[in-house]
């Protein structure tokens, strides 16, 4: 069954492009041109995955990206205007797992869309497996994470992350190897982006997030998971 994607962008010709490009690539792709035609079509229908521009009329995407996270942990992928870090910053820190600057090489687009699926693949292969990690327990077979008993809604780099420390405790990664081993491309040495998914996963797992249980930080070198 295809992949069914949902391309978000106000331009036509930039979403024609890419609908033409991605379904000659097997994938079923929606069209919405702005942010509420956005959220309709999210609320009706079941995505893989959303590409999901910044700037858009009647609802911005990063207000778009707000509901998603609000309902859904769907891998999210946006699109940000050349020079503007801000809008980086705050997709990351609202949800995305991904973005990608105008004017973008589609080759590049989709690398990072088999990028995220190809994670995605890699879990199914884990059935039934499960890490328990103090009052945390790790569900890799359907990607869930529950603390005393209570489901955590992580997106789907927050998982990937987590997933890696816990399956390595006490191994200390670099920002470069994270972004090497999660991302799985070359990410033109952002390594900010690393920080911004590191807070926002101890947001949600950590009692106190400035006194973390599980994530660790080895100064002036990167981070690693508490020892089982």
């Amino acid at each position: 069954m295809p992949k069914k994607l949902l391309v978000v962008d106000d331009e036509p010709a930039i979403v024609k492009g890419l609908k033409f490009s991605l379904e000659r690539d097997g994938y079923q792709i929606d069209a919405a041109y702005d942010g509420e035609e956005a959220m309709k079509m999210f609320d009706e229908n079941q995505y893989d995955l959303v590409i999901l521009d910044v700037m858009l009329p009647k609802l911005d995407g990063l207000t778009v990206l707000q509901r998603i996270r609000e309902k859904s942990s769907v891998p999210v992928i946006m699109l940000t205007a050349k020079g503007e870090d801000m809008d980086k910053i705050l997709g990351l820190e609202y949800g995305a797992d991904d973005y990608i600057t105008k004017p973008f090489n589609i080759l590049e687009l989709k690398a990072r869309i088999k990028a995220v699926f190809r994670r995605t693949n890699d879990t199914n292969k884990n059935d039934q497996q499960i890490i328990r990690v103090k009052n945390m327990t790790i569900n890799l077979a359907n990607r869930s994470v529950t603390i005393d008993g209570r489901e955590v809604n992580l997106t789907a780099k927050e998982f990937d992350l987590l997933k890696l420390f816990a399956t390595n405790p006490g191994k200390v990664y670099t920002r470069e190897n994270l972004l090497e081993l999660i991302w799985k491309y070359e990410y033109l040495g952002d390594v900010r982006t690393v920080d911004v998914h590191i807070r926002r996963l101890r947001e949600k797992i950590e009692k106190n997030p400035s006194q973390p249980e599980f994530i660790f930080t080895k100064w002036g070198v990167g981070y690693y998971f508490a020892d089982k």
